[in-house]
């Protein structure tokens, strides 16, 4: 009866243990989160050489004050890790581990765009650099955190556990799949009109900064949940 009891109390301790880790990596996931999107909103006034319409938000790495948005990277490749640790206890099916390894491929993504800084989005290609050939493989890595976004979205829908957030989920996920696709369909239909040359015809910023923003909405909504359930679980083992 005593082993029982011990094993029983080991098993309430490491609940609680993992509780206390996901909470805490909930709470870091937000802050991290909200503060590339502060840290994002005030490039605008601080750089506003660079016109929101046409210029992509890497280019805010460009020059005087570039190191903001070299942090805003950062900021929010630690909350995509952070969000990892938080959730991977709620999803152990090889799909839900594949998501999870998506939302990794996407923080490492975000690292290498922080590190190397872009070329202007006008430069021709005979003028590109080796920072901005790595800056443009970052970006292309950081398309992985779509796909974990509808994985692991669609996953946590599904987790009873989280039936109470199963609209907010729904819902989130689907803002980023239409940011995706206005992001990306804005490229391709611009492009296609300027003879694939960027430029200020080219109104490419503002459906590029909507589908970074649609992401950050999706990784702030989760976060928020997981701390809220989190804490729900953690008062009724009390």
């Amino acid at each position: 009866m005593k082993k029982e009891n011990s094993k029983e109390q080991k098993s309430i301790a490491a609940g609680q243990s993992q509780t206390a880790v996901s909470l805490t990596a909930a709470r870091l996931s937000l802050a991290a989160t909200a503060m590339f999107v502060v840290l994002l909103a005030a490039l605008h006034i601080i750089k506003p050489e660079f016109d929101p319409s046409w210029h992509f938000i890497s280019e805010y790495e460009i020059g005087k004050n570039g190191w903001i948005m070299q942090l805003a990277f950062f900021s929010l490749a630690l909350g995509n890790i952070a969000l990892f640790a938080a959730i991977r206890s709620q999803i152990r099916d090889i799909w839900g581990r594949i998501g999870l390894a998506l939302l990794l491929v996407g923080a490492v993504g975000l690292v290498i765009a922080g590190i190397f800084i872009t070329d202007p989005v006008t430069a021709s290609h005979d003028s590109l650099t080796t920072s901005g050939n790595l800056h443009s493989l970052g970006g292309t890595l950081g398309i992985a955190g779509f796909f974990a976004n509808l994985i692991i979205g669609w996953k946590l829908s599904r987790n009873k556990a989280w039936v109470s957030a199963r609209w907010a989920i729904l819902l989130s996920t689907g803002l980023v799949v239409i940011g995706f696709l206005v992001s990306a369909g804005s490229i391709g239909i611009m492009l296609s009109q300027n003879n694939g040359a960027f430029g200020p015809g080219v109104l490419v910023g503002w459906p590029n900064r909507f589908g970074i923003l649609t992401g950050c909405v999706w990784q702030m909504v989760v976060a928020w949940h997981t701390i809220r359930i989190g804490s729900a679980d953690d008062d009724e083992g009390e």
